[in-house]
């Protein structure tokens, strides 16, 4: 057994599918009220909390010669001020500045050389306060990046402040000792395996578990083979990525969307996937594209954290590829064609096939997991990413201040220019879409087509509201200066 904290084949799948253009980090653009409170309080809030979350202090250290996966060590070097940065937006300090900030947040790599993530902290003219999240995605996965935020965040305005635990870093091992250290866990791999499968010949339940799992397993891999073997279609949404990242968001309620749920059995997720399918429809049409007949192909993530998972980090995901119905002209009958085939897609176990795969990798070499990694840039089965993450119905605090919204963040890659995240908050459901700069140019285009799209299978939608966006009142003044 390793006395490092190893990542695991999922998580170096992420850290090894990372290239000039494709950066692999995931998070958040977040809204706030802005209620005086000023950076060093921010600091310090966030200072208490980060024994909650020991890899915020942790950086990757790579085994020489490739010998095991890289391991996560203490930075001996950590500094909390070079991970929370306040920045300024250009006049006149609106959404749309905000937009172009975190496009440009995310257009760049975290520095490997330090643990991988990042908060930038700004203002807007029209009292918000924002926060743009930043993390490498094999340090979390949309579900524990949830649980990350409930950390940092509190349930309550008045939530008492916390006092920050000492901390030490543990010396940083010398590249000898790395190499030591895996030479061993490689050593003792056998043996282990012996002993799980002498424990589960022993046990009768466990042999007929096993059995049955094994059943359930087989159906999985063979659809997603199936689903693999299948090419993607091609569309002008599919091409080589840039270097640079556009941001768009939609906001939409979510009593309007659970009103479309309930009037068709379906679930949330199957509405979000219509309106995408909807939005992707509407955009091909504009670009004079033909839609006749197309079909495309959506990585769906699914989670397979369990409640003894919760509040770990790194990835427990699998995913489906769904079937997107654009060239389907009527709006309700690609919401009935959404729902059943995603119902054959959990009947057929095509997640629990995907998760074998990842799982098979934790035996394989790291030199094969890197290349595995880098083919991800190659892939032809999906056309495009889209994730939805629930998340808490009821607002959460920063220092007091109220999170007024949230939008997250996932990132693009291989020769998709276009990914969508979708989170739900407090009665909202939040898009963060991303676009390449330059292949996605009318990236506006498709978010509004995806509040069109909700109108369309329920025009009632178009009085709604919307989601309920408590502004806040007039700016206050700083606590204390930024030093």
């Amino acid at each position: 057994m390793s006395r490092f904290e190893r990542l695991s084949a999922l998580d170096c799948a992420f850290l090894y599918a990372e290239s000039p253009t494709a950066h692999m980090h995931v998070g958040s653009l977040l809204f706030f009220e802005d209620n005086g409170i000023g950076e060093r309080d921010i600091f310090e809030h966030i200072q208490s909390r980060l024994h909650y979350v020991p890899r915020f202090r942790k950086k990757v250290r790579f085994v020489p010669g490739g010998l095991h996966r890289p391991v996560w060590v203490d930075d001996p070097h950590f500094d909390l001020r070079f991970h929370v940065r306040w920045t300024g937006l250009p006049k006149p300090r609106g959404e749309h500045e905000a937009l172009a900030l975190m496009g440009r947040v995310m257009s760049q790599h975290l520095d490997r050389r330090k643990p991988l993530w990042e908060m930038w902290v700004f203002d807007l003219e029209d009292g918000r306060r924002g926060v743009i999240q930043k993390t490498h995605h094999c340090l979390i996965d949309g579900a524990s990046g949830v649980d990350l935020g409930t950390v940092l965040l509190d349930f309550a305005p008045d939530a008492p402040r916390t006092t920050p635990e000492p901390w030490c870093p543990e010396p940083e091992p010398s590249d000898a000792e790395l190499t030591r250290d895996a030479l061993l866990e490689l050593r003792e791999r056998p043996r282990q395996l012996r002993d799980a499968a002498r424990r589960v010949w022993e046990d009768p339940e466990a042999r007929e578990h096993l059995a049955g799992k094994a059943r359930e397993v087989i159906d999985g891999i063979k659809s997603f083979g199936r689903a693999a073997s299948e090419l993607m279609p091609h569309t002008s949404l599919n091409s080589p990525l840039g270097a640079h990242r556009r941001y768009q968001v939609v906001r939409l309620s979510l009593a309007d969307v659970k009103r479309v749920r309930k009037r068709h059995a379906c679930t949330v997720n199957d509405v979000v996937l219509a309106l995408v399918t909807s939005a992707l429809r509407k955009l091909l049409l504009t670009r004079g594209e033909s839609v006749e007949g197309l079909t495309m192909k959506a990585m769906v993530p699914v989670s397979v954290r369990d409640a003894s998972q919760a509040r770990t980090w790194g990835n427990k995901v699998s995913m489906i590829a769904a079937e997107l119905p654009v060239g389907e002209p009527d709006p309700e009958a690609r919401l009935v064609r959404l729902r059943d085939r995603m119902t054959d897609l959990k009947r057929s176990r095509q997640a629990v096939g995907a998760d074998f795969w990842v799982q098979l990798g934790e035996y394989a070499p790291p030199t094969l997991l890197s290349l595995v990694g880098r083919a991800v840039a190659l892939q032809r089965m999906v056309n495009l990413v889209v994730t939805n993450v629930p998340g808490p119905q009821f607002p959460l605090f920063l220092c007091g201040a109220r999170m007024l919204e949230a939008f997250p963040y996932v990132p693009v890659f291989a020769q998709n220019p276009l990914g969508v995240a979708v989170l739900s908050y407090d009665g909202a459901l939040g898009f963060g879409l991303t676009g390449d700069w330059d292949a996605v140019p009318d990236l506006d285009l498709f978010a509004t087509a995806i509040r069109e799209a909700l109108i369309e299978l329920d025009p009632p939608a178009a009085d709604s509201p919307g989601p309920a966006r408590k502004r806040p009142g007039k700016k206050r003044r700083r606590a204390d200066s930024r030093a």
